[in-house]
């Protein structure tokens, strides 16, 4: 393949114990990523250029936030206020000189500016790239390495997010007899797992009845956060 693999990271994801080894890889990714930002990468003219431009998400800003490097992050937001009020206070002169042109229902220059501003994040943009070659090499993995496809088998299947994610990009990358084989194992993997977790959570539910308050928790002690993760792809810590 031309483009760059990430067999290194897909294989640790997918041998860990955990309940979906592509969230455990964006997981990992994001918190790679985070660093990245505020390691030597934000001296560089090249990736300062990015951040200045995009900015950052939300949820992002308050994970740069909490890296502790606040010099850095200074740095960082200091130019890209400088980028914000120069682009603003050149479309606000176009909104001006527009005089009536922009009514109620459209949107100025500026505004418009700050609404795509709103939606861009260096960071997001960074792991949305990345990602996409984890999911290309997590197919390259299962045609190329029969070692890879027993993991995948014995895997403890996915959250629903990215279930469907690899059952809609697999045949972009797969075909024929090897794409239904991984449709297979996919449905299997999936179903089983989702299965064993709804019945952890079932024997969690039942020992608040004190008709079982003396039983064993058995795997049932975590499993809300478990089925948390399996539903709405996410960690509740």
């Amino acid at each position: 393949m031309k483009e760059q693999l990430y067999t290194i990271p897909v294989n640790e994801a997918f041998e860990k114990d955990c309940e979906c080894p592509v969230c455990a890889m964006r997981q990992a990714l994001e918190k790679a990523s985070v660093e990245y930002t505020l390691g030597p990468s934000y001296m560089e003219d090249d990736v300062r250029m990015v951040t200045d431009r995009t900015g950052f998400c939300a949820v992002h800003i308050k994970e740069l936030y909490r890296q502790q490097n606040r010099l850095g992050l200074a740095l960082i937001m200091k130019t890209h206020m400088d980028r914000t009020i120069k682009e603003v206070e050149k479309l606000s002169k176009t909104s001006a000189a527009g005089g009536g042109l922009f009514r109620k229902k459209e949107t100025s220059p500026a505004a418009a500016y700050m609404e795509r501003l709103d939606r861009s994040c260096f960071i997001c943009e960074r792991v949305e790239q990345v990602f996409e070659r984890y999911i290309a090499t997590v197919f390259y993995l299962y045609e190329k390495e029969t070692e890879f496809r027993t993991c995948f088998a014995q895997s403890k299947g996915f959250c629903g997010r990215h279930y469907a994610l690899l059952y809609d990009k697999a045949p972009y990358s797969l075909s024929g007899k090897l794409l239904s084989e991984f449709y297979e194992a996919l449905n299997q993997v999936y179903l089983e797992n989702m299965k064993r977790v709804r019945d952890d959570l079932d024997w969690f539910i039942d020992k608040f009845d004190y008709r079982y308050a003396d039983e064993p928790w058995k795997n049932s002690k975590d499993a809300l956060p478990r089925a948390i993760l399996k539903m709405n792809s996410t960690e509740t810590e």
